[in-house]
Protein backbone atom coordinates (compact mmCIF):
# COMPACT_ATOMS: atom_id res chain seq x y z
CA UNK A 1 0.00 0.00 0.00
CA UNK A 2 1.35 3.54 -0.77
CA UNK A 3 1.18 5.95 1.33
CA UNK A 4 0.68 9.23 1.01
CA UNK A 5 2.97 12.67 1.13
CA UNK A 6 2.26 14.57 4.56
CA UNK A 7 0.50 17.89 3.40
CA UNK A 8 4.00 19.86 3.77
CA UNK A 9 5.60 18.27 1.64
CA UNK A 10 3.54 20.23 -0.87
CA UNK A 11 3.83 23.72 0.49
CA UNK A 12 6.65 24.08 1.71
CA UNK A 13 9.43 24.36 -1.24
CA UNK A 14 12.27 21.63 -0.57
CA UNK A 15 15.41 23.39 -0.36
CA UNK A 16 17.86 20.89 -2.47
CA UNK A 17 20.71 19.36 0.12
CA UNK A 18 19.23 22.43 2.67
CA UNK A 19 19.49 25.65 2.13
CA UNK A 20 23.42 25.72 1.26
CA UNK A 21 24.98 28.60 0.24
CA UNK A 22 28.85 28.60 0.53
CA UNK A 23 29.40 32.32 0.93
CA UNK A 24 27.85 32.32 4.21
CA UNK A 25 29.56 29.17 4.91
CA UNK A 26 26.86 26.79 5.09
CA UNK A 27 28.10 23.76 2.31
CA UNK A 28 25.48 21.24 0.65
CA UNK A 29 24.15 18.72 3.26
CA UNK A 30 25.90 20.35 6.03
CA UNK A 31 23.92 21.17 9.68
CA UNK A 32 24.31 24.86 9.18
CA UNK A 33 22.66 24.41 5.74
CA UNK A 34 19.60 22.34 7.76
CA UNK A 35 19.49 25.05 10.33
CA UNK A 36 19.28 27.68 7.96
CA UNK A 37 16.24 25.66 6.27
CA UNK A 38 14.75 25.18 9.08
CA UNK A 39 14.36 28.91 10.62
CA UNK A 40 13.02 30.18 7.02
CA UNK A 41 10.65 27.46 7.35
CA UNK A 42 11.76 25.24 4.25
CA UNK A 43 11.43 21.45 3.12
CA UNK A 44 14.85 19.97 3.70
CA UNK A 45 15.84 17.18 1.14
CA UNK A 46 19.65 15.40 2.11
CA UNK A 47 21.15 12.10 0.31
CA UNK A 48 22.89 9.65 2.48
CA UNK A 49 25.76 7.26 1.22
CA UNK A 50 27.44 4.59 3.59
CA UNK A 51 30.70 4.47 5.50
CA UNK A 52 33.03 1.98 5.74
CA UNK A 53 31.17 0.40 8.86
CA UNK A 54 27.67 0.69 7.25
CA UNK A 55 26.18 3.71 8.66
CA UNK A 56 24.19 6.30 7.09
CA UNK A 57 26.12 9.64 6.23
CA UNK A 58 24.77 12.82 4.98
CA UNK A 59 26.78 13.59 1.74
CA UNK A 60 25.92 13.32 -1.83
CA UNK A 61 28.75 12.21 -3.41
CA UNK A 62 30.51 8.84 -3.07
CA UNK A 63 33.84 10.00 -3.21
CA UNK A 64 34.97 12.97 -0.96
CA UNK A 65 37.26 15.27 -3.67
CA UNK A 66 34.63 17.71 -4.53
CA UNK A 67 32.99 18.66 -0.38
CA UNK A 68 35.95 17.90 1.40
CA UNK A 69 39.80 18.59 1.45
CA UNK A 70 40.23 14.70 1.76
CA UNK A 71 40.43 12.29 -1.42
CA UNK A 72 38.82 8.99 -2.46
CA UNK A 73 35.42 6.43 -1.69
CA UNK A 74 32.76 7.69 1.02
CA UNK A 75 32.41 3.99 1.92
CA UNK A 76 36.22 3.58 2.63
CA UNK A 77 35.98 5.41 5.87
CA UNK A 78 34.61 4.65 9.01
CA UNK A 79 31.67 6.65 10.53
CA UNK A 80 33.83 7.86 12.60
CA UNK A 81 36.64 9.06 10.46
CA UNK A 82 34.21 11.15 7.97
CA UNK A 83 32.72 12.74 11.89
CA UNK A 84 36.35 14.39 11.19
CA UNK A 85 36.77 15.12 7.92
CA UNK A 86 36.13 18.79 7.09
CA UNK A 87 33.60 20.34 4.61
CA UNK A 88 34.48 22.38 2.35
CA UNK A 89 33.34 26.53 3.03
CA UNK A 90 32.52 26.05 6.02
CA UNK A 91 33.77 24.77 9.62
CA UNK A 92 31.29 21.69 9.57
CA UNK A 93 32.41 17.91 9.42
CA UNK A 94 30.17 15.10 7.51
CA UNK A 95 27.39 14.56 9.94
CA UNK A 96 25.21 11.15 10.41
CA UNK A 97 22.31 10.92 9.74
CA UNK A 98 20.77 9.78 12.98
CA UNK A 99 22.18 13.16 14.18
CA UNK A 100 20.52 15.19 11.67
CA UNK A 101 17.64 13.70 12.43
CA UNK A 102 17.84 14.93 15.86
CA UNK A 103 18.50 18.25 14.46
CA UNK A 104 15.88 18.25 12.46
CA UNK A 105 13.00 16.40 14.88
CA UNK A 106 10.00 17.01 12.84
CA UNK A 107 10.23 20.82 13.02
CA UNK A 108 9.93 20.88 8.76
CA UNK A 109 9.36 17.60 6.54
CA UNK A 110 12.85 15.95 5.70
CA UNK A 111 12.94 13.85 2.14
CA UNK A 112 15.86 11.56 2.11
CA UNK A 113 17.15 10.34 -1.02
CA UNK A 114 19.46 7.32 -0.52
CA UNK A 115 22.18 6.71 -3.12
CA UNK A 116 23.05 4.04 -5.37
CA UNK A 117 25.67 2.21 -3.97
CA UNK A 118 26.59 -0.69 -6.54
CA UNK A 119 26.78 1.62 -9.05
CA UNK A 120 24.59 0.25 -11.69
CA UNK A 121 21.16 1.08 -10.11
CA UNK A 122 20.72 -2.60 -10.25
CA UNK A 123 20.21 -5.10 -7.41
CA UNK A 124 21.92 -3.40 -3.96
CA UNK A 125 23.03 -5.02 -1.11
CA UNK A 126 20.92 -3.61 1.02
CA UNK A 127 23.09 -2.14 3.94
CA UNK A 128 22.96 1.60 3.32
CA UNK A 129 18.95 0.96 3.21
CA UNK A 130 19.08 -1.10 6.35
CA UNK A 131 21.03 1.63 8.28
CA UNK A 132 18.60 4.15 6.87
CA UNK A 133 15.85 2.44 8.49
CA UNK A 134 17.51 1.27 11.31
CA UNK A 135 18.13 5.49 12.39
CA UNK A 136 14.65 5.98 11.18
CA UNK A 137 12.87 3.90 13.75
CA UNK A 138 10.93 5.90 16.01
CA UNK A 139 11.38 9.19 14.13
CA UNK A 140 8.06 11.30 14.73
CA UNK A 141 8.49 14.52 12.08
CA UNK A 142 7.34 14.51 8.52
CA UNK A 143 9.83 12.19 6.45
CA UNK A 144 9.99 10.65 2.72
CA UNK A 145 12.08 8.31 1.09
CA UNK A 146 13.50 8.23 -2.27
CA UNK A 147 16.39 6.86 -4.57
CA UNK A 148 17.53 6.97 -8.46
CA UNK A 149 17.32 3.20 -8.03
CA UNK A 150 14.13 1.99 -7.83
CA UNK A 151 15.21 -1.66 -6.35
CA UNK A 152 16.66 0.66 -2.60
CA UNK A 153 13.03 2.11 -2.86
CA UNK A 154 11.59 -1.37 -2.67
CA UNK A 155 13.88 -2.71 0.08
CA UNK A 156 12.61 0.44 1.97
CA UNK A 157 8.95 -0.28 1.46
CA UNK A 158 9.73 -3.49 3.59
CA UNK A 159 11.70 -2.19 6.06
CA UNK A 160 9.29 1.19 6.69
CA UNK A 161 6.55 0.50 5.45
CA UNK A 162 4.69 3.11 7.29
CA UNK A 163 7.10 5.86 5.07
CA UNK A 164 6.15 7.10 2.14
CA UNK A 165 8.03 6.54 -1.00
CA UNK A 166 9.50 8.02 -3.97
CA UNK A 167 11.07 7.43 -6.93
CA UNK A 168 13.89 9.93 -8.11
CA UNK A 169 13.78 10.14 -12.10
CA UNK A 170 14.35 12.00 -15.17
CA UNK A 171 15.31 11.19 -18.84
CA UNK A 172 18.13 9.03 -18.35
CA UNK A 173 19.97 10.24 -21.01
CA UNK A 174 22.82 7.36 -21.39
CA UNK A 175 25.24 9.97 -22.49
CA UNK A 176 24.85 11.53 -19.12
CA UNK A 177 24.77 8.00 -16.95
CA UNK A 178 27.89 6.12 -18.58
CA UNK A 179 28.64 3.58 -17.35
CA UNK A 180 25.38 2.43 -16.49
CA UNK A 181 24.10 0.33 -19.43
CA UNK A 182 21.80 2.34 -22.05
CA UNK A 183 19.50 -0.51 -22.06
CA UNK A 184 19.16 0.14 -18.03
CA UNK A 185 18.72 3.96 -19.06
CA UNK A 186 16.11 3.20 -21.42
CA UNK A 187 14.57 0.38 -19.11
CA UNK A 188 14.76 3.25 -16.25
CA UNK A 189 13.23 5.74 -18.13
CA UNK A 190 9.11 4.78 -18.41
CA UNK A 191 9.52 5.02 -14.20
CA UNK A 192 8.59 0.75 -14.75
CA UNK A 193 8.55 0.00 -10.77
CA UNK A 194 6.40 2.69 -9.46
CA UNK A 195 3.69 0.20 -8.52
CA UNK A 196 6.39 -2.45 -7.40
CA UNK A 197 7.34 -0.09 -4.86
CA UNK A 198 4.25 1.30 -3.73
CA UNK A 199 5.50 4.38 -4.52
CA UNK A 200 3.34 7.77 -3.98
CA UNK A 201 4.92 10.04 -5.97
CA UNK A 202 8.31 10.82 -8.11
CA UNK A 203 10.67 13.00 -8.27
CA UNK A 204 11.84 14.68 -11.80
CA UNK A 205 14.14 16.08 -13.42
CA UNK A 206 12.69 19.84 -14.06
CA UNK A 207 13.76 20.16 -17.62
CA UNK A 208 12.17 16.80 -18.78
CA UNK A 209 8.36 17.61 -16.78
CA UNK A 210 6.94 16.93 -20.57
CA UNK A 211 7.63 13.82 -20.48
CA UNK A 212 4.42 11.60 -21.47
CA UNK A 213 5.45 8.69 -18.08
CA UNK A 214 5.29 11.82 -15.71
CA UNK A 215 1.89 13.05 -17.01
CA UNK A 216 0.65 9.48 -16.67
CA UNK A 217 1.71 9.05 -13.04
CA UNK A 218 0.15 12.18 -12.19
CA UNK A 219 -2.97 11.76 -13.63
CA UNK A 220 -2.92 8.29 -11.46
CA UNK A 221 -2.54 10.16 -8.78
CA UNK A 222 1.29 10.26 -7.79
CA UNK A 223 2.25 13.31 -5.97
CA UNK A 224 4.36 14.81 -8.64
CA UNK A 225 8.04 16.75 -7.28
CA UNK A 226 10.69 18.27 -9.15
CA UNK A 227 14.70 19.10 -8.96
CA UNK A 228 16.45 21.24 -9.06
CA UNK A 229 14.95 24.81 -9.78
CA UNK A 230 17.36 27.90 -9.99
CA UNK A 231 14.94 30.90 -10.31
CA UNK A 232 11.44 32.36 -9.97
CA UNK A 233 10.55 31.90 -13.79
CA UNK A 234 11.81 28.51 -13.85
CA UNK A 235 9.46 27.53 -10.64
CA UNK A 236 6.33 29.00 -12.48
CA UNK A 237 7.52 27.15 -15.39
CA UNK A 238 7.70 23.83 -13.30
CA UNK A 239 4.66 24.75 -11.00
CA UNK A 240 1.93 24.10 -14.36
CA UNK A 241 2.91 20.77 -13.97
CA UNK A 242 4.07 19.84 -10.12
CA UNK A 243 3.08 20.35 -6.85
CA UNK A 244 6.17 21.32 -5.33
CA UNK A 245 9.83 21.88 -6.09
CA UNK A 246 13.15 21.21 -5.09
CA UNK A 247 15.23 24.26 -5.09
CA UNK A 248 18.79 25.81 -4.88
CA UNK A 249 20.11 29.23 -5.23
CA UNK A 250 17.30 31.78 -4.58
CA UNK A 251 14.77 31.80 -2.01
CA UNK A 252 10.71 30.64 -3.07
CA UNK A 253 7.78 31.92 -1.62
CA UNK A 254 5.77 28.92 0.42
CA UNK A 255 2.80 28.30 -0.44
CA UNK A 256 -0.57 28.80 1.38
Amino acid sequence: MSLALHADFLTKPIAHRALHDIRDRRPENSRAAIRAAIAAGYAIEIDLQLSRDGQAMVFHDDILDRLTLETGPVNQRSAAELSHIPLRGGRETIPGLPEILALVAGQVPLLIELKDQQGELGPTDGKLEAATAAALEGYGGPVAIMSFNPNSVIIMARLCPLIPRGITTCSFDPANWAPIPAATCDRLRMIPDYDHANASFISHAAKDLDNPRVTELRNKGAAILCWTITSPEAESKAREVVQNITFEGYLPTPLE
